[in-house]
């Protein structure tokens, strides 16, 4: 029988691996309302608490009274709005490159990016754990492409030896599973001895690194030199919803006329640009955000070593508990939620085999005793499932 759904669908309900979707019935924010329960959320990538802030939610409806709901059309026909090109204007200032272009989404971002910049006869090299679109977008360029060990240099410079046309180094800024950071120092070094080109997905990176939230290229003080392209989205730390792509003017121009994934869609709705450059102000003016997440970071490390759990090696919001097996990652989650903190579970194949864990995201909209709770759930969960080990 062909299409024989049932069986793959019961076969990932057998493996632990099932996925659905919570229903969430409030705004997005550390206190939530999901499927009716009241709970404590610890797995939202709103990294600055911005996705329901006041100030940013009037700036949308403002945006909404002067350029309507919709974009209307893709940008090369007459989607591409005043709001549109401000914020493209107010992200390259941020980033300190000549040139944004923006996108409807992180995933159309590195698609349009590496398939625009490579092709036949050409070589893209990514990190084993780079996110699903940057891999998707390796592999549908049709250029050479390989993976080089995680974070590992000399991994890479093996692969760079054997590269042939146009070269395109590929990581993550922040790996979003593990919440650790590429050594971009050493990496584009490595790059530049065989002039390759490097590209930076800082999707988690953007407004949490940095000296004013501009991400890890800023924090490494790299420039555009180093990191040629730089993508970033809007939908974690700016609290709204796009990406963009930030580069020299050659870049821009040349993704503008091959990107497909920009030629060929509609652009973002006005006011959820107009929006964003409200986030992007409070980004900028509040450096208590980073400075009160950075805290909030510590205090959890600290706690959650103090139970003994396994954690990862990250300075980020993103802080996995390592966990391994599937089944007993889906009994700590469901073992918190019980206790009314929400959680997610990681499971394969979106991390390797034997490393199913609990990602816990931080915010700054989290409290001290938020993180408190968190640990004190942690502690009641895993003395009422002994069987998990810590």
């Amino acid at each position: 029988m062909p299409f024989d759904l049932s069986s793959r669908l019961a076969e990932r309900r057998a493996a632990h691996l099932y996925r659905q979707r919570p229903l969430l019935t409030s705004p997005q924010d550390v206190h939530i309302s999901v499927d009716g329960q009241p709970l404590l959320a610890f797995c939202s990538n709103d990294y600055l608490g911005l996705a329901n802030h006041p100030e940013i939610a009037e700036a949308m409806v403002e945006g909404v009274r002067r350029w309507g709901v919709g974009g209307g059309a893709s940008h090369l026909v007459i989607g591409h709005s005043e709001a549109h090109h401000q914020l493209e204007e107010a992200l390259a200032a941020l980033t300190g490159r000549p040139r944004v272009l923006l996108m409807s989404s992180g995933y159309t971002a590195n698609l349009g990016a590496i398939t625009a910049l490579v092709g036949q006869g050409d070589t893209v090299l990514q990190d084993r754990l780079n996110h699903a679109s940057l891999l998707d977008a390796g592999l549908l360029s049709g250029a050479r492409f390989s993976r080089y060990l995680h974070n590992d240099v000399a991994s890479l410079e093996k692969r760079l030896a054997k590269a042939t046309g146009n070269t395109l180094v590929v990581t993550d800024g922040v790996f979003s599973m593990d919440g650790d950071l590429a050594d971009l120092p050493a990496l584009c070094a490595a790059a530049r001895q065989r002039d390759a080109w490097v590209m930076v997905d800082d999707a988690h990176g953007f407004g949490c690194l940095g000296a004013t939230g501009a991400g890890i290229v800023e924090q490494y003080g790299l420039g555009l030199d180093d990191v040629q392209v730089l993508v970033g989205t809007l939908g974690k730390a700016f609290g709204t919803a796009g990406a963009f792509i930030a580069g020299s003017e050659e870049l821009i121009e040349t993704l503008i006329q091959f990107a497909r994934p920009y030629i060929y869609t509609t652009s973002q709705p006005p006011a959820v640009a107009w929006a964003t450059l409200k986030s992007l102000q409070l980004l900028r003016d509040e450096s208590w955000r980073r400075e009160h997440l950075a805290r909030l970071i510590a205090r959890f490390r600290a706690g959650a070593s103090a139970l003994g759990l396994q954690l990862m090696d990250s300075a980020t919001p993103i802080q996995p508990l390592l966990v391994g097996d599937s089944a007993r990652a889906m009994q700590l989650s469901a073992g918190l939620r019980e206790r009314g903190i929400l959680v997610t579970a990681i499971r394969p194949p979106t991390v390797p085999q034997g490393t199913a864990r609990l990602r816990v995201t931080l915010s700054a909209a989290h409290s001290e005793a938020d993180i408190d709770r968190l640990l004190e759930a942690l502690q009641q969960t895993l003395s009422y499932l002994p069987e998990i080990e810590a």
